[in-house]
């Protein structure tokens, strides 16, 4: 399996950043960030996923949360100065960021929308995040990913069933 240049790939690149991928094996029938995990050999909380959100003031935004946990939306909403937040529905989230389900990055969307990253991400030496399609991870330094996604750190998750 080889990867194709993603969008995400080339900015990575464009920036000299250094990342290692991981290809695993994709189930259309389970796209969830714990089994990408197991997949890719690490622990749920070091794979974060990126969901798309709209707050009532900010438009369209990134949020990215731990595998093992659910966005919380009213923590979204006051790190983004916005009163409420949702997150877009299915149909919406390839016309906006470009990438399908199972495959979002905040790394090169269509449009460069404002990322809130979960404050955890600081925690660790690497993370993974996908590269922008189904079957790929991007394993690189926390730090390295924030620069790339200018993206702000702050409480946005929750644990599952919370």
């Amino acid at each position: 399996m080889k990867t194709a240049k993603t969008n995400a790939l080339r900015l990575l690149d464009r920036l000299g950043i250094s990342y290692e991928l991981r290809e695993y094996e994709v189930d259309p029938n389970d796209l969830a960030a714990e089994t990408v995990a197991r997949k890719v050999g690490l622990p749920p909380e070091q794979v974060f996923k990126t969901l798309v959100g709209r707050g009532d003031r900010t438009g369209v935004l990134l949020a990215v949360v731990p595998g093992n946990a659910e966005l919380d939306l009213k923590a979204l909403a006051k790190l983004s100065g916005d009163r409420k937040c949702d997150t877009v529905p299915l149909k919406e989230v390839q016309p906006l960021t470009g990438y399908v389900r199972g495959g979002v990055t905040a790394l090169a969307c269509k449009k460069e929308y404002p990322t809130f990253v979960d404050e955890t991400i600081e925690l660790f030496d690497v993370v993974s995040v996908s590269a922008g399609a189904r079957g790929t991870q991007i394993v690189l330094a926390p730090g390295d990913y924030l620069r790339a996604t200018r993206g702000l750190t702050g409480a946005v998750a929750k644990a599952k069933g919370a």
